[in-house]
């Protein structure tokens, strides 16, 4: 008669191969994640432009976010004309930042003008109190058409510039001339995050 010993199963080989189990899978995830992590991009802002984010105050945020919500409804009272709506017409639709009222007197209660050289048109609102908010111009060029079209679609987008002294009425509306008397263009960089910042 022969006695055979059966030895019970022992749960230290079976959590050791779990554990080395999730070590692989954690191993091979943060690889992964670490090669396809998108490399953090910076673009630089330059000379001549402010960062909406950082470079504005808050009244001057206030107005950029306005003028670019305005360009729908200009563009379509504009309906292909050549020539911009009036700022009295865009004041008595309550539009703001052309409209007086108690949100434009705390944001330097700037005064607008319809501004026309060439083919670009602007609308200038000087401020009041350049302490609050810069004097502000929005460019606008007149519609191209045909064939005009394709080759200057990039350069005849609508943008935003700022002086900060009250009394800075351009000369002239092209960028190089803003350039050289002090105006620099508003430019969007959503690269480092959502929140403003200050320099």
């Amino acid at each position: 008669m022969s006695t055979q010993i059966v030895r019970p199963a022992g749960a230290g080989n079976e959590t050791l191969a779990v554990l080395a189990g999730c070590a692989l899978i954690l191993a091979v995830a943060g690889t992964v994640v670490t090669l396809r992590a998108a490399p953090a991009q910076s673009h630089a802002v330059a000379a001549h432009q402010l960062d909406a984010r950082r470079d504005l105050t808050a009244a001057e945020q206030g107005i950029y976010a306005d003028l670019r919500i305005a360009l729908e409804e200009i563009d379509a009272e504009r309906a292909g004309a050549a020539r911009l709506p009036a700022v009295a017409a865009l004041a008595d639709m309550g539009l703001p930042p052309f409209a007086q009222d108690a949100s434009s007197a705390q944001r330097g209660a700037h005064v607008w003008t319809l501004l026309a050289d060439g083919q670009t048109q602007g609308y200038l609102g000087l401020s009041a109190d350049s302490a609050v908010a810069a004097s502000v111009l929005l460019r606008v060029a007149a519609p191209a058409h045909g064939h005009d079209h394709a080759e200057h679609a990039a350069e005849d987008q609508p943008d935003i510039w700022m002086h900060r002294s009250a009394q800075a009425a351009p000369a002239a509306l092209d960028a190089a001339q803003l350039t050289r008397a002090g105006w620099r263009q508003v430019v969007a960089r959503f690269d480092a995050g959502v929140t403003r910042q200050q320099r």
